[in-house]
């Protein structure tokens, strides 16, 4: 799928959004710049959550209050740690796993045990500024609620 502006890729996260509950999680993926945190403002919005959504990657992780709360996090940092999923642990990201919708930026390879059930979400940008996105279900009911999209 091809979105053409940062806006379009934040209306497509607004989208996914309305297919998202309660302890799913959203692995982005993608090179710097593609657009991962603005789906995550999309998704936010869709949410109905609180406050802006800003690039966690200082902080690594935030919550966001609303109806269906969003922990949006970005494991961009611990890459180069010697034991990134340690940091990830530390997070304690499952805490609120079954009660928030948690969207980790550069998460790949490192938080997939949080549930045996995600969606991959890869954002390319083209030289134009298009962005591609590619939507990879892993498990659960995923490839059926994507069916809509």
């Amino acid at each position: 799928m091809k979105l053409k502006t940062v806006d379009d890729t934040r209306a497509f996260g607004r989208r996914l959004a309305g297919l998202l509950r309660p302890g799913d999680l959203v692995l982005l993926t993608g090179p710097l710049g593609a657009g991962k945190t603005a789906l995550a403002q999309g998704i936010g919005a869709g949410l109905g959550v609180e406050g802006p959504i800003t690039s966690p990657t200082f902080v690594i992780a935030r919550v966001h209050r609303g109806p269906v709360p969003l922990v949006h996090a970005d494991a961009y940092r611990l890459g180069d740690r010697p034991d990134p999923r340690a940091e990830i642990d530390d997070l304690d990201l499952d805490a609120s796993a079954d009660d928030a919708v948690t969207v980790v930026e550069w998460g790949v390879g490192l938080v997939e045990q949080l549930n045996d059930e995600y969606l991959q979400v890869r954002l390319d940008r083209l030289d134009d500024d298009t962005r591609i996105v590619e939507l990879s279900p892993h498990g659960g009911d995923w490839a059926h609620r994507l069916e809509s999209m």
